[in-house]
């Protein structure tokens, strides 16, 4: 079976980027991981993981450094469309994010994005509602000790690279 071609949708700024160089690593019907570098070059992100967890509204990415050190794992919460006769994923990043840091620490950003995409009609309050649902689900696995559930399918891939 071919790769499914990915685009990632953002609100803020207004983009859809074809991931044109991501490699598809895994795909169900639930989630897709994939290896990817930095799209522009950054000082402290150099490449990493992701694991688009379709059915469940978030992508969980394991970012590394250039010299392979872990910097963090990032969570998108996200929708997705798919347009099953191109086989393409458009994932629309619902603007809140989740850190979790190498020590544990937890960090919920951007939430102020929502508001102003409310507040300039890039989403209806619809959209609002679900990724704030997705954010609570997503925390909630976070808070229990229950993440590694999640990065399990990222670490297992890398195991057996």
């Amino acid at each position: 079976m071919a790769d499914p071609i990915l685009y990632r949708k953002r609100l803020i700024p207004n983009e859809c980027v074809l991931l044109k160089d991501d490699r598809v690593l895994y795909r169900d019907g639930d989630k897709i991981i994939t290896g990817w570098n930095t799209l522009k070059p950054r000082k402290d992100l150099h490449h990493g993981f992701s694991c688009y967890y379709l059915k469940e509204g978030f992508k969980i990415s394991k970012f590394y450094r250039e010299d392979g050190s872990l910097l963090y794992w990032y969570c998108d919460i996200v929708s997705y469309e798919h347009q099953p006769d191109t086989d393409t994923y458009i994932v629309t990043d619902l603007l809140a994010d989740v850190i979790v840091y190498p020590d544990g620490f937890v960090k919920v950003v951007d939430i102020d994005e929502l508001v102003t995409a409310l507040n300039e009609d890039l989403i209806s309050c619809g959209t609002l509602k679900t990724s704030l649902l997705h954010l609570n689900t997503l925390l909630t696995i976070i808070y229990s000790g229950s993440f590694g559930r999640l990065q399990e399918p990222i670490e297992e891939m890398i195991r057996n690279q």
